[in-house]
């Protein structure tokens, strides 16, 4: 029987390289000569440290642009508020998305559901499998799922017959 996958993925050796790329410009920006500023990654978490809030939302227009280059998707990073940190500078963290949480995977059944093509779909961790008798089926509710607006990206994988 044919199914899919549908996940949000973010690929993170293109992301670490994206904030190596922002921090080489970061040093070389005149805007930046003197400043303490700091990126830090810690697993799915995104750390940028700097004297103000100015320059912390300044990084983070570097950064995005960077991963813009390197086909990574905004959707999948979720913002922090802008807060004070030690010494009178300002922190945000930014979260990378991984994986469909229970939400957003019933967002997904939902609309699969909704859209009444003959298919299953079910949770899988943190993906969801959508299985039909027929590949044009699944081919419709994949052209379904990339017209809804979603929070974070989807990606659909392991295309079987």
């Amino acid at each position: 029987m044919p199914s899919f996958d549908v996940v949000s993925t973010v690929d993170m050796q293109e992301v670490s390289n994206a904030l190596q790329q922002t921090r080489k410009e970061v040093e070389q920006r005149y805007d930046f000569k003197g400043s303490k500023t700091e990126i830090e990654q810690e697993k799915n978490v995104i750390k940028i440290t700097s004297e103000s809030d100015f320059k912390v939302k300044a990084v983070v227009d570097v950064l995005q642009s960077k991963l813009i280059k390197r086909n990574i998707n905004l959707k999948s990073l979720e913002y922090g508020k802008i807060e004070p940190a030690a010494g009178g500078a300002a922190r945000q963290l930014i979260t990378i998305q991984q994986g469909l949480d229970t939400d957003a995977a019933r967002e997904v059944v939902k609309l699969i559901k909704d859209s009444k093509i003959k298919v299953q779909a079910q949770v899988q961790d943190d993906q969801v499998r959508v299985t039909g008798k027929k590949r044009d089926d699944l081919q419709a509710v994949i052209q379904a799922l990339r017209a809804a607006d979603f929070r974070r990206p989807l990606q659909f994988v392991n295309m079987r017959d």
